[in-house]
């Protein structure tokens, strides 16, 4: 888990493509209907905002982590209660969006957020992609899920036995722009290379971690932390059991 605590080391060069980011942030408006927007003028190690808009939930960020850690639960102890899949939350949601998360997923088939977590139609925003990298088009779209959704928490979510960064481990060429997904997975591999333990386990967390630090430094996400309006997480599934762990 990201350590809070300390300032985040952002240039002023950082701050202000950051805050020309934001002032075209209401063109975004079109994409999910007309709702205010929140002021944002990120500066020096504090963050001075206007106050956030009523946006997605009323959840506070760690009763937000606390709602996806007791769906998993239910999902674990098969009393799953499949919240949100009917066709009046369907109609409920076709105009706006309000999820209380939102999830850096693996693409890997047998990771599906809202089973796993026993959520719903409106829930989560999900961004997935093989090995659950923060890209700059995923950061993006956490930025968004975050301040725009109004999401309270972020976890990146990684997986036993992730084939991406099995791949990554076992090194070689691959075929088409795989290599490049791989080589962005091996820092954590080599993060991970003098840790007892399994190999690929300790990459798969090791991966995690380094995803949730880049989220970390975008100065839209690092905002909202300090504000208290956003907690970053990661997260470890285990495709045996089905649990889902936080880890720090």
């Amino acid at each position: 888990m990201v350590d809070q605590s300390k300032p985040l080391p952002i240039s002023r060069r950082t701050l202000l493509k950051a805050g020309t980011r934001l002032m075209g942030v209401s063109t975004l408006s079109g994409w999910l209907g007309s709702f205010p927007l929140p002021l944002m003028v990120p500066g020096g190690n504090s963050a001075i905002a206007a106050e956030l808009p009523a946006r997605g939930t009323d959840l506070t960020p760690n009763q937000a982590l606390q709602k996806l850690l007791d769906g998993n639960q239910r999902f674990v102890q098969r009393q799953r209660q499949n919240p949100h899949q009917d066709f009046s939350r369907l109609k409920e949601v076709a105009q706006d969006q309000k999820p209380f998360a939102a999830i850096l997923s693996c693409a890997d088939s047998r990771v599906t957020p809202e089973i796993i977590f026993d959520q719903g139609i409106g829930d989560l925003f999900v961004v997935r992609g093989a090995g659950n990298l923060a890209t700059p088009q995923g950061i993006a779209s956490q930025e968004f899920g975050a301040l725009i959704l109004g999401a309270r928490v972020l976890m990146v979510l990684g997986h036993s036995r992730c084939g991406a960064v099995k791949a990554a481990l076992g090194g070689g060429d691959l075929p088409g722009l795989m290599d490049e997904l791989v080589e962005a997975i091996k820092p954590a591999v080599e993060d991970a290379k003098n840790q007892p333990g399994d190999r690929l386990d300790n990459a798969i967390k090791m991966n995690v971690q380094r995803q949730v630090r880049k989220l970390a430094i975008s100065p839209v996400l690092a905002s909202l932390v300090e504000q208290g309006q956003l907690k970053l997480v990661g997260g470890y599934y285990n495709l045996d059991t089905g649990e889902v762990k936080v880890i720090g």
